[in-house]
């Protein structure tokens, strides 16, 4: 495989990034962790250095603070953090998922690595859904990450995922993201996030009343516009030209997508609504933002520029129905 992502499994459907191992549905951890590369463990050793002035050969030496992670398998190195930091293993994130697939109805969809190792996913449907007008089908999940090289907080997502365009969208309600947190300054605490997790699921209701707000906002051109400049160019309302130009393509490519050439744009829930704006934004970060390869767009889109992006398309579509 030429990106980046050293692995990564999926039940059902081929995922929007085309990547992965495809699985058979209900499939245990272990084949989960075989099939997702993430059959390795983060190993630690201190950091060394040699010194140049002890003789020909030098003298090597320890920066006892700090600590170089790398990888079981493989040997490659990961990241240099302090002896402070708090490793969640790859089969750590698989585990985290075993009672609520055994017992509790979710059922596990997309596990995988990116950038070599140093960042650690797994996605999982929760069961429940919703039907917007138009049979417009959006399921919920849970989305947990973690990080070995400090960019990522070992995180607990409460995410949506439109069927007809797999566009995925973080629940946040009153412009709090409904996530949760856990810094890698202390140990991870699976059983503890799953009780706060409790509240964030039981958010999807109310995320989904908003939506089908949205759903009957129509939107006139004028509105289209400015929300597109707002979302893309930040201008703030603001119909600057020269602020226009700064992201031209992105412009016109969403607003083309809105307007007909979107994936699910000419169902009722999204013609001509804000629920159709608000998803032009989402699909073009998850579908056709520039990337240097679908692995640095799948982690933009779940972590990075994108989804903050997408955040900022419905903190403004919430705006339109508020």
């Amino acid at each position: 495989m030429t990106h980046a992502v050293s692995s990564m499994a999926y039940v059902g459907e081929t995922p929007w990034h085309s990547l992965g191992n495809p699985l058979p549905a209900k499939q245990p951890i272990s084949t989960w962790a075989k099939s997702a590369g993430m059959d390795w463990t983060i190993c630690e050793t201190p950091v060394r250095y040699m010194t140049e002035n002890a003789g020909p050969l030098g003298s090597i030496k320890s920066f006892d603070e700090q600590k170089v992670l790398y990888r079981s398998d493989t040997q490659a190195p990961l990241s240099v953090v302090s002896q402070r930091y708090q490793v969640v293993q790859p089969k750590a994130v698989l585990e985290f998922y075993r009672d609520l697939t055994e017992v509790s109805g979710f059922e596990l969809e997309t596990a995988g690595v990116l950038k070599g190792g140093r960042k650690l996913f797994a996605l999982a449907k929760t069961g429940k859904s919703a039907v917007l007008k138009g049979n417009d089908v959006i399921h919920s999940y849970i989305l947990l990450a973690t990080s070995c090289d400090g960019t990522l907080a070992t995180t607990a997502t409460p995410t949506t995922v439109r069927v007809v365009c797999q566009n995925t969208l973080s629940i946040a309600l009153n412009g709090a993201t409904s996530a949760i947190k856990v810094p890698h300054s202390t140990v991870f605490d699976a059983q503890m996030v799953k009780k706060q997790l409790g509240i964030a699921v039981s958010q999807f209701d109310s995320f989904m009343y908003r939506m089908k707000m949205l759903t009957e906002r129509k939107v006139k051109a004028h509105e289209a516009t400015n929300y597109l400049l707002k979302v893309l160019c930040h201008t703030d309302g603001h119909t600057d030209p020269a602020a226009g130009l700064m992201n031209e393509r992105a412009l016109k490519k969403v607003q083309s997508m809105y307007e007909g050439q979107g994936r699910g744009a000419d169902l009722a829930s999204a013609s001509s609504t804000g629920w159709g704006l608000l998803n032009a934004v989402t699909e073009f970060v998850d579908h056709e933002r520039r990337a240097r390869n679908q692995d640095y767009r799948l982690d933009s889109a779940l972590f990075g520029a994108g989804a903050a992006l997408k955040q900022r398309a419905l903190d403004h579509a919430l705006q339109l129905v508020a």
